[in-house]
């Protein structure tokens, strides 16, 4: 499959890291076992582990935690070069690494940082971040989970709602109220085991990526350790914020990564397929809708590291993440959708991976803050 994508700008070592991806991902995760795995609903455990086993869990972080170092531009490089190959995989690896994972990073203690991080980094920890509830999701400052000291430890009590790969999580990043009434000044951090008792994982029956799927996860009187708290009592708002940053720059490395999968996937179907004694390719309208979804393409890469190079750069690029989310993902759908519409009949047949890639472009938009609240923080970030 040709690529249309233009690496100028990215060094030599971006351009390896990029190279080694995707050779590892051909190998451990072949178009066949991708769609068996987005049938069966099943998590990429394999390419997930090698991906671990090669040393890419610790890239983005410190080296005095073992990992690498790496800048938020290489983190973008390689989780756009993960969602070229597939988008499930680049999500596979934020869930653990970016969305839980920088938590523990960045706010955890000494002793549980030194616990988790090599574990993170070898692949034998798996994390997912519970924040959404039923009755609390673009109003995170609404949670009702409760968490109450008793003694050396919290007792939580509470349900989430849309936890990415929880069902596959060995931990919980948990977001609860230790002091109701207080919107987000209350709210506090905790580390949990999820596999002990009074924490059950309900997986949903979800549109779209399959393999990364959501799920409901109950709180039933579930006791952690003090020393588990992420950061500081009552401080958890602030370290939400902290690392929306990360977050918001490699969700739009995923629709970065993988449109300009859909583009290329299209394009070779175009130059194969003939209607009316020619490739349809050669025809004007579709000649314009490449060119639009080549247009939509570059603009998610061109925010993509611009946002990459201000946050290397120590600015708080709240606005600049925002925007970079909402282009790239809503590029990422539209691309989609119009990918769909050149394959016609073909396409929303199971044969061909762009009916998987539509439905999985679709939660961008909605995901991890949906377009409309992203809009809001921009709108805010302008006084108005």
């Amino acid at each position: 499959m040709m690529q249309t994508t233009n690496f100028f700008g990215l060094s030599e070592e971006q351009m390896m890291i990029r190279e080694n991806v995707l050779d590892l991902l051909e190998r451990v995760l072949p178009r066949e076992k991708m769609k068996e795995l987005d049938k069966a609903g099943e998590f990429p455990f394999e390419a997930y582990q090698a991906l671990a086993d090669a040393g890419w869990m610790g890239l983005a972080y410190p080296e005095e935690f073992g990992g690498a170092g790496g800048s938020n531009k290489d983190l973008a490089v390689l989780i756009e070069a993960m969602a070229y190959h597939y988008g499930g995989i680049a999500t596979a690896y934020n869930t653990t690494i970016v969305y839980a994972g920088m938590h523990i990073c960045r706010h955890a203690s000494k002793e549980v940082r030194e616990e988790l991080m090599p574990k993170i980094i070898d692949g034998s920890a798996k994390l997912a971040l519970g924040l959404t509830e039923p009755g609390a999701g673009s109003d995170a400052a609404s949670i009702q989970t409760k968490a109450v000291r008793d003694g050396d430890e919290f007792v939580i009590n509470g349900q989430k709602l849309y936890t990415t790969c929880a069902h596959v999580a060995d931990y919980l990043i948990v977001v609860t109220k230790t002091k109701p009434g207080s919107g987000h000044k209350g709210m506090t951090i905790f580390l949990v085991d999820a596999k002990q008792p009074g924490v059950t994982i309900r997986p949903l029956d979800m549109l779209g990526r399959h393999t990364t799927h959501a799920n409901e996860v109950f709180l039933d009187n579930v006791r952690t350790p003090a020393s588990w708290m992420i950061g500081e009592e009552n401080e958890g708002w602030k370290n939400l914020m902290d690392c929306l940053n990360v977050e918001r720059m490699c969700i739009a490395a995923v629709g970065a990564g993988n449109t300009f999968k859909i583009l290329d996937y299209t394009l070779d179907y175009a130059k194969q397929r003939e209607q009316f004694g020619r490739s349809i390719g050669k025809f004007q309208v579709i000649q314009h809708k490449f060119a639009d979804m080549r247009m939509k393409a570059e603009t998610n890469r061109l925010f993509l590291y611009r946002v990459a190079d201000l946050l290397d750069n120590g600015q708080n690029a709240v606005m600049e993440t925002s925007m970079a989310k909402v282009v790239a993902t809503e590029n990422n759908f539209e691309v989609a959708n119009m990918g769909m519409q050149i394959f016609g009949g073909a396409g929303y047949t199971t044969a061909y991976d762009i009916e998987m890639m539509l439905r999985d472009a679709r939660i961008g938009p909605i995901g991890a803050g949906t377009s409309e609240i992203q809009r809001n923080i921009i709108a805010k970030l302008m006084e108005l």
